[in-house]
């Protein structure tokens, strides 16, 4: 595999941006190697400037549902950005986008857009905060919810001790009134509302993880989360951002049957395109400016060429049977790496909700955070670099997912996975090798 140009321009980007990257993980820190310059991509395909042709899970982290530039999106962006890329003023647009939304999940009356995860998680925080007249929150350890002040926050030293920043810069005012709680872990979760059952504002989760690697809800934990809430007169925000649309038309939400009070959404609904949104009850979302006292606005937001996108994506998704083979290709493939890392005697824990998963070097059952740090990151490198030599590109980190888009064929998967048991049996052989 040639790396020459990508080689070139990384060493020109580390002298103009951080680290040679607009976001960290893709400087392929966690697994050693040439972080890829990417030119183009089609379908379920990406080629790098070196020529270089990959079956893609990474799929721009998730939304690309349809696979790379579909035509359905590409056209209509075509006619769009000749009637002007932003207006910084309203559309018709941002009502039809509304209105989808609305259709696929009930327990959104309101929405608004933004033009990031980041922002909707934290315009949502503000909005629960302000709603309640409390400033405490709860979340999971190793869920993400974007690089907002009040969420860069990792435990303390027990499951009731409020949270300390997780990143420099982050004031420990702003994480002092965040509790960072272990994913999947009730008693926990009881715990911390018998404690600071007056000061609690909202609890953000995540309902399937997705930036630990994916870890699934255990049964009736999303349920249990609900009641708590509704016992306490906090509220229940569910982060979507990765979710949304891609789990189910509906989301975690549709797929497990639980109706929080805040959504937040990303990715999916901007077609790839930048975009977030956030949204949810009603008498909560009137407290939004301009009709009500909770600020945030953004000059982008709603952005004509983000909605158009939107649109012509959740049209696609709204279907018959796209889910079902959603399923389909993704089971194969699950089952497929599985039985590869079988043969070669390889221990993994695999999970997958719909068309995202994640292979954990791991003989841990994988829950939480704790479980998921028990993976083997040297053999996740090892596996990384050996599927990208033969064609695949994943995400190049342990604790990510990988996505199955509608463009991955039959062929790609069975591909896919006799490049897993190629990768897998280096890594045997490596390791009886030691």
């Amino acid at each position: 595999m040639k790396v020459d140009k990508s080689r070139q321009l990384f060493e020109e980007a580390k002298r103009l941006m951080p680290g040679g990257v607009s976001s960290p993980v893709r400087a392929f820190r966690a697994v050693g190697g040439q972080p890829l310059f990417i030119e183009r991509a089609q379908g379920s395909r990406v080629v790098d400037v070196d020529g270089n042709q990959f079956v893609d899970y990474v799929c721009s982290w998730g939304p690309l549902i349809l696979g790379h530039a579909p035509a359905s999106i590409v056209q209509a962006l075509k006619v769009a950005v000749e009637r002007g890329t932003s207006y910084g003023a309203s559309t018709e647009l941002e009502i039809t986008l509304a209105k989808m939304v609305a259709e696929a999940y009930p327990s959104i009356e309101m929405v608004r857009f933004v033009s990031s995860g980041t922002e909707a998680t934290m315009s949502a925080i503000r909005l629960a905060r302000a709603y309640t007249g409390v400033e405490k929150i709860v979340k999971f350890d190793g869920c993400y919810h974007g690089h907002g002040d009040s969420v860069l926050v990792k435990a303390g030293s027990g499951v009731l001790t409020l949270g300390a920043p997780d990143s420099p810069g982050v004031l420990n005012a702003a994480a002092q009134n965040t509790i960072s709680i272990p994913y999947n872990d009730l008693k926990a979760a009881a715990e911390v509302f018998d404690l600071h059952r007056t000061e609690i504002a909202a609890l953000v989760v995540e309902p399937v993880a997705g930036n630990m690697g994916v870890i699934p809800p255990k049964p009736g934990f999303l349920a249990a989360l609900r009641k708590l809430c509704d016992e306490n007169d906090a509220l229940l925000i569910f982060d979507e951002v990765i979710t949304g649309f891609r789990v189910a038309l509906g989301g975690a939400q549709q797929l497990y049957n639980v109706k929080p009070d805040l959504t937040c959404l990303g990715k999916i609904i901007g077609g790839g395109l930048p975009v977030g949104a956030y949204g949810g009850r009603r008498d909560v979302m009137e407290m939004v400016a301009p009709i009500g006292p909770v600020y945030q606005a953004g000059t982008l937001s709603g952005n004509p060429l983000a909605m158009t996108a939107g649109i012509e994506m959740l049209r696609a998704l709204r279907q018959p049977g796209v889910y079902e083979q959603l399923e389909a290709r993704s089971q194969r493939l699950a089952e497929g790496l599985s039985r590869a890392a079988a043969e070669a005697n390889v221990p993994v824990f695999m999970t997958r909700v719909g068309s995202m998963m994640t292979t954990f070097f791991t003989e841990e059952h994988v829950v939480d955070y704790c479980s998921a740090k028990t993976s083997d990151t040297g053999s996740y490198a090892e596996f990384f670099q050996s599927m990208l030599d033969n064609g695949v590109y994943l995400a190049p980190s342990q604790f990510e997912a990988a996505f199955v888009s509608l463009a991955h064929t039959e062929e790609d998967i069975d591909l896919t996975v006799d490049a897993a048991r190629k990768a897998f049996g280096t890594i045997a052989k490596n390791e009886s090798a030691r």
